[in-house]
């Protein structure tokens, strides 16, 4: 028999965590990716007017890259306080932070009015970003991944992993009307800050709804193992930080591996596209943008569909589908935006998200499936926020310089390539996961046997 803590919870409790996750991740999502799509529409001749076109695209992008230079620390904060205090609490932080940083954005002097003050406060902003978004994303897919059945865990993992789509989605489609209904030089005069100032808005349904679930039930019932080992005088718990260090160190390992392949192609897909397609490949902003919206909604669709087809087979052979198919399909990919047609772009951009969606779709429940309760908040962000220092945070940065130095795509296609190499290791070097209780997995379970879910009392982490 199930026990109060592994038991399914009542559909429609269930259904309100993952809303609260989704709505929660698709704000501080569409704060984030709003900043990378300005960066390579606006940005660079707004903050950094005396470079030239490319040189302000990359310094830019350099912007962009510094969110991701924080988001490791958020993790270790974060995950260090989501551990000792909840999941809930550290969540609605986060999402105040991301979004009054992404409203501050849209209040922001340009270069034009406070000279090089603009672009430093432009930084600020993008590492508070960063901040929030390393302790968001850990604490949305654990609320979710803690109060489901083990049985449909993928399934609905998956469905806060949806908010990255649909935070694209939303951004690209506020950029996509307000450049259809501006001229240029009205978007870069003031029709940019709208998009910023509508995060506003959706931060306060976010926190509506984020503050209406409970705390995770798997959480709790770890604290009140916790007080009472301290009421029985037992030995006191190590730091969250230093407990995964110790027990899970080939986990964080892994973790960063698989991210590799999902991270860099993710924002070589979605964010270098509106670099090359406007440059090398001559197509308009409008034609990019619609491009990448169109393929978001297909990639916001696919993600669940993923995580349920992880539930059947595995964690494992679903994220080496993404990471073998996005490798393969990176030379067509420029080829089909070298045709310079609409239909070619958006082919190229919507298979590539759909075989990235098989990477992140179960990244969820996997990263989560891998730590022990009272470190895995510490654990899954880890693993997550400090591979995307090396693989998102450059990766445009990288893109856009290999195609200044050599003018071809050929370089950049390489590079997802070696990311997909690293990734299928990693997911070779892991074990299957699906099958774990997450009540009942021990310190060290990355080395135990990955169908291991009984284990005795004594045993059991906290």
């Amino acid at each position: 028999m199930a026990s109060a803590a592994t038991a399914p919870p009542p559909p429609g409790n269930l259904k309100r965590v993952v809303a609260a996750s989704l709505v929660g991740t698709t704000v501080e999502w569409y704060d984030f990716f709003l900043y990378g799509s300005a960066a390579a529409l606006v940005f660079n001749k707004l903050f950094f007017p005396d470079s030239d076109p490319l040189v302000g695209t990359l310094l830019s992008f350099l912007t962009y890259a510094v969110g991701f230079a924080a988001r490791p620390i958020g993790a270790l904060v974060f995950g260090h306080y989501g551990d000792r205090l909840g999941r809930k609490k550290l969540l609605v932080l986060s999402l105040l932070m991301m979004g009054g940083a992404t409203f501050a954005i849209g209040l922001l002097p340009t270069h034009a009015t406070i000279g090089s003050a603009a672009p430093v406060l432009l930084t600020v902003l993008r590492l508070v970003q960063g901040f929030a978004l390393g302790g968001e994303w850990g604490g949305a897919v654990l609320l979710v991944s803690e109060h489901g059945d083990a049985k449909r865990r993928g399934f609905w993992a998956s469905w806060p992993q949806t908010g990255a789509p649909a935070g694209q989605l939303l951004a690209t489609a506020v950029l996509s009307a307000l450049t259809a209904l501006l001229s240029e030089s009205a978007f870069e005069s003031w029709g940019w800050r709208i998009p910023f100032l509508l995060s506003g808005v959706l931060v306060i349904l976010g926190l509506w709804i984020r503050l209406s679930v409970d705390e995770s039930p798997v959480f709790k019932a770890a604290l009140a193992q916790a007080e009472q080992r301290k009421a029985s005088a037992a030995p006191a718990e190590k730091m969250p930080l230093v407990a995964v260090l110790r027990h899970h160190w080939r986990d964080v390992l892994i973790a960063m591996g698989a991210r590799m392949a999902e991270n860099i192609s993710y924002y070589v897909i979605t964010a270098f596209i509106l670099v090359y397609a406007t440059t090398s490949a001559e197509l308009s902003k409008q034609t990019a943008l619609n491009a990448v919206l169109v393929a978001s909604a297909v990639h916001f669709a696919v993600i669940p569909l993923w995580g349920a087809l992880s539930d059947r087979v595995g964690r494992r052979p679903v994220y080496l589908v993404g990471a073998i198919g996005v490798a393969l399909w990176m030379f067509p990919f420029f080829a089909l935006i070298d045709s310079r047609s609409f239909g070619s772009l958006l082919l190229a951009v919507t298979v590539g998200l759909v075989f990235h969606g098989a990477m992140y779709a179960p990244q969820a429940a996997f990263f989560a499936e891998m730590f022990a309760t009272r470190m895995r908040y510490s654990g899954a962000s880890i693993g997550a926020q400090f591979s995307s220092v090396a693989a998102g945070a450059p990766a445009p940065l990288i893109a856009t310089a290999l195609l200044a130095d050599f003018g071809s795509s050929t370089p950049i296609s390489l590079y997802v390539i070696a990311a997909s190499l690293l990734t299928v290791l990693a997911i070779v070097c892991a074990k299957e996961t699906r099958n774990r209780d997450l009540t009942e997995i021990e310190p060290g379970a990355g080395r135990a046997s990955a169908d291991s879910t009984a284990l005795p009392a004594d045993a059991r982490s906290i």
